[in-house]
């Protein structure tokens, strides 16, 4: 997979997002309401990342910059958002490929710290959370009060 910097209207990035969105209605019963800024997930704050295969988009991840108010998020964060590989693909590793892309950019961006949310229903996203090293960290954000949401985070730079 080749995984390539893109914006976060480009059109491949807009096409995985649909895709993701009719996932989450497939197993929430509705889209992902959370807001996003298509500005922060430009850099230097943020980053928008699409993985090819043979020129089709397959797979899609993004992170953003979270700076505070703590405890929620500390100085040096980055929240990973729209996660997503095509149903065709899956069980290939691009997933956690992408996930690896997202933790090096980030740090090569000088963040310290990945967090995110998932659900219930993703177990292979918590599988791949768990597995990759992420924890259980407090519940944050728009999903914050709903039980089928979870929160990991995983530091990404040690002092």
């Amino acid at each position: 997979m080749d995984i390539r910097v893109v914006a976060f209207d480009h059109p491949d990035a807009a096409k995985l997002m649909a895709e993701v969105q009719l996932e989450y209605v497939r197993r929430y019963g509705s889209e992902d309401e959370t807001p996003m800024d298509p500005a922060e997930f430009a850099p230097p704050r943020g980053l928008f990342l699409v993985g090819y295969l043979d020129n089709v988009p397959v797979a899609s991840g993004a992170w953003r910059a979270h700076d505070g108010p703590a405890p929620t998020f500390w100085p040096g964060d980055v929240e990973v958002k729209r996660m997503y590989v095509v149903e065709s693909a899956r069980g290939r590793g691009f997933a956690r490929a992408m996930l690896a892309e997202l933790e090096r950019t980030a740090v090569a961006a000088g963040r310290r710290r990945v967090v995110l949310e998932t659900g219930t229903e993703q177990p292979e996203a918590i599988a791949l959370y768990r597995s990759s090293g992420y924890g259980e960290i407090p519940a944050f954000g728009y999903y914050g009060d709903l039980p089928e949401s979870r929160y990991y985070g995983k530091d990404l730079v040690r002092d």
